[in-house]
C-alpha cells in the first residue's frame, strides 16, 4: 500500500492506493488546519478500508510549492512516516500532481498558483509522443507576461484559476482551454499515481535531505513594540 499525501494549500486531499489501483481517497477544506486534521483524517481513510498503517511501503507527499505552513506539515508527516517505518519516500511537485490529471488531453498543461504580489507561479506540463515532460520550469510570472508567452493551444488548470481565468481568455481566446471548476481540484489520486510511477521503478527521495519548495517564505511580521 501506498499513502498519498497533499497539504500544499487550503484543499488538503489523501489517497490509498495498492497494486497500481487507487483504494481510498478523500479532499477537504481545511484552511490552514492542517497540522490538526491531517492525521485524525488518515486514520479515519485506513479504518475505512480496513488497513493499517504498518502496511505502508511507500508515502507520496506534494512537496509545493505552496502553502507554506501547509507544507511544512504534510512533508514532516511523511518524513516522520518514512522515518518510523523505514520505507521509501518520494517528493512530487504540486504543479505536476496539478497537470498530470489533464496529461491524456495531449495539450501544454499550466497550472496556475497565486503567489501573491499580483504574481502567479507557473509551469508547464505536456504528454509528447507517449512520454510525460516538463516543457516549462516552474517560475514566477504574472499573468500578463505569462499569456504572452503561449503560442499554441493551451490547457490552464489549478485551484487558482478563476482569479486569473478572464484575463487569459481575454489574451488567448481561442488558444485557452479553460478547465471546469470540478477539474480545478488538485487530487491526491493523481499525485499517487505520479509516486507510484518513481516507487514502483525503484527512485524515491532522500528522507534526510527531502525539503518543502517555496516560492517565498512566511510572512514576516515586525513587532509593534521593540
Amino acid at each position: 500500500m501506498f499513502i498519498a499525501i497533499d497539504t500544499s494549500t487550503e484543499i488538503a486531499s489523501l489517497a490509498l492506493a495498492d497494486s497500481g489501483q487507487i483504494i481510498a481517497e478523500m479532499a477537504w477544506h481545511c484552511r490552514q488546519n492542517h497540522s490538526v486534521q491531517l492525521l485524525p483524517n488518515l486514520e479515519h481513510l485506513l479504518k475505512q478500508t480496513g488497513l493499517k498503517i504498518e502496511a505502508a511501503g511507500g508515502i507520496i507527499v506534494a512537496r509545493g510549492p505552496g502553502s507554506y505552513n501547509g507544507l511544512r506539515v504534510g512533508v514532516s508527516t511523511a518524513k516522520g512516516f518514512a522515518y518510523s517505518l523505514g520505507i521509501p519516500i518520494v517528493g512530487i511537485s504540486t504543479m505536476e500532481a496539478d497537470a498530470w490529471q489533464h496529461a491524456d488531453t495531449g495539450l501544454p498543461v499550466c497550472p496556475i498558483y497565486n503567489a501573491g504580489r499580483e504574481e502567479v507561479g507557473t509551469a508547464t506540463y505536456q504528454k509528447i509522443r507517449g512520454m510525460w515532460r516538463q516543457t516549462a520550469d516552474v517560475r514566477l510570472t504574472t499573468v500578463e507576461a505569462l499569456c504572452s508567452e503561449i503560442t499554441v493551444k493551451t490547457l490552464f488548470c489549478g485551484e487558482s484559476l478563476p482569479a486569473a481565468a478572464d484575463k487569459i481568455r481575454k489574451a488567448l481566446k481561442i488558444k485557452a482551454v479553460i478547465v471546469s471548476p470540478v477539474a480545478m481540484l488538485r487530487r491526491a489520486a493523481f499525485l499517487a499515481e505520479l509516486g507510484m510511477k518513481r516507487l514502483e521503478a525503484g527512485d524515491s527521495d532522500d528522507v534526510t535531505t527531502l525539503q518543502p519548495f517555496y516560492f517565498r517564505g512566511p510572512p514576516i511580521t515586525p513587532p509593534k513594540t521593540k
